[in-house]
């Protein structure tokens, strides 16, 4: 029994020095702009002119303020505020500020202010990338997106009918500072607008028809001088007959594996349609006959995913088991998916499925040098790419590293809320795969494709421990077969 003894002791010996190698693990940091319970904007800045855009022809509303400002102060300020109000303000995503006339330089510095949650507004804090000095101007494109912030009316309709969506906001863009000139434009889906708030005469500068008309596009304004916080409420009910598709939960998995040279790819999601109701029960009959003429619908029938060039293996499951509707096509061009769910989802149904795939891992990953240095370049998330666009509530993307990988570093224009380094135990582990685990919250589908950097060290002994623990697996069973056949069994004495 002695050499088993000896064995088991260098093992124990060999996963120490190892636990200790992989340990050195990079933890992110999360920072907030917390301020006083009576914070105020200061009112450093004034809106010379403001064009506000709000895109209406997806499931979500996407916001767009073209917005020049003016330093009235006598320092220089880089600190501007943008209010919501604290209901909305939960719905508010993809929020991105870029310098108009300079696109290229990339994104400002954002974050959400927290200073009393009893209050009605909130702020999104903006941080200029320069001060601006006194008496000059600098032109701010503001954008974001609004979840689960259109509803149907009325909530339920016939399997064939019209869906109407209705959206609500403000004539007067928000806005912490005084505005001196601003209007409002909305772009419709359609031409089929069933009711909009008309606005008294005389609220615009030029006391023209309010809201102007010109075909799907809707335009309230222009406006004179307004004050911070002014507000004029409109509401618009326009033809949608699409699905609202949201996805509460998205679970994505990127599963590196060094020595298959694989990335492996699970995307496990759990939808909702929150387009109106059926007023009715479904009528199989008249699903498969409106199929050869295809009108439009609230129903989801099919998702389309394009991959990237060079994906393998697709499934596609749901709860009830392997899902055999689905196409994929792929060539040296591209690669594309596309999934028929096992019934068509209607508005208030839920669908959950996963779908996963294989790619060849030289495609993403890169070594710097000659060291143990690794660079993985992946998309953030990819998912279904619909005409009508598709919102998720939450996304957690965990990028499963070799066991052994260690100093883990990301980078991603995606705003999270959290971002940490677990350890993730599979079959013939030893200490757990290191796993980076990031979340955010409210995304839609403009940010698919968006990439995601991650860079760690993975040393050739880390690269061992598999084979190593395989091996002394192997020879530890032979050892201890051997061990116990030396083993006298017999009852009596021997002869």
């Amino acid at each position: 029994m002695r050499p088993l003894i000896i064995t088991a002791s260098l093992f124990s010996l060999l996963s120490s020095v190892l636990c200790s190698l992989g340990s050195n693990i990079s933890q992110p940091l999360d920072s907030r702009l917390i301020l006083p319970s009576n914070f105020k904007p200061p009112q450093v800045f004034r809106n010379v002119n403001l064009v506000r855009t709000i895109n209406l022809e997806k499931a979500y509303p996407r916001d767009t303020i073209n917005v020049i400002i003016e330093n009235v102060d006598k320092k220089p300020q880089d600190e501007y505020f943008l209010p919501f109000e604290s209901a909305l303000l939960e719905k508010v995503g993809a929020f991105e500020v870029r310098d108009k006339k300079n696109p290229e330089k990339g994104g400002f510095e954002i974050g959400v202010v927290e200073y009393d949650p009893q209050s009605s507004t909130q702020f999104y804090h903006i941080r200029l990338p320069e001060p601006l000095k006194p008496s000059n101007q600098q032109t701010l494109s503001i954008s974001y997106s609004l979840l689960s912030s259109l509803f149907p009316v009325p909530a339920a309709i016939g399997q064939m009918d019209k869906q109407y969506l209705v959206h609500t906001f403000s004539a007067y863009s928000p806005s912490a500072y005084t505005t001196l000139k601003q209007k409002t434009k909305l772009k419709f889906p359609g031409t089929e607008i069933k009711e909009y708030t008309i606005m008294p005469k005389g609220t615009g500068v030029d006391g023209s028809e309010d809201p102007q008309k010109q075909g799907s596009t809707f335009t309230y304004g222009p406006y004179g001088e307004l004050p911070a916080g002014a507000q004029e409420p409109v509401r618009v009910r326009y033809e949608f007959t699409k699905p609202l598709l949201h996805v509460s939960t998205l679970e994505r998995d990127l599963e590196v594996s060094h020595w298959g040279g694989n990335l492996a790819t699970e995307d496990r999601y759990w939808t909702v349609n929150k387009g109106a109701n059926l007023s009715s029960q479904f009528s199989r009959v008249t699903w498969q006959t409106t199929s050869y003429y295809k009108p439009a619908t609230v129903a989801v029938s099919s998702l389309k995913m394009p991959l990237l060039v060079g994906s393998l293996n697709p499934y596609f499951t749901d709860e009830i088991g392997n899902v055999s509707t689905s196409r994929f096509r792929s060539n040296t061009r591209e690669a594309h998916l596309e999934l028929t769910p096992r019934y068509p989802v209607f508005g208030g149904w839920k669908y959950n499925f996963r779908v996963g795939w294989d790619a060849d891992l030289k495609n993403f990953l890169r070594r710097v040098g000659s060291g143990d240095s690794y660079v993985l370049k992946v998309p953030f998330m990819e998912g279904p790419k619909q005409p009508e666009g598709i919102e998720y509530g939450r996304v957690e993307v965990r990028v499963i590293l070799p066991e052994g990988a260690r100093n883990v570093k990301y980078h991603t224009s995606v705003p999270l809320v959290s971002a940490e380094v677990l350890l993730r135990h599979a079959f013939m582990d030893t200490l757990g795969r290191t796993t980076l685990k990031l979340t955010a919250l409210n995304v839609v589908d403009d940010l698919r494709d968006t990439v995601l950097v991650v860079t760690y060290d993975y040393p050739l002994i880390a690269s061992l421990r598999k084979p190593f623990t395989i091996s002394l697996g192997v020879i530890s069973l032979f050892i201890a077969a051997w061990g116990i056949g030396q083993l006298d069994t017999s009852i009596g004495k021997r002869k």
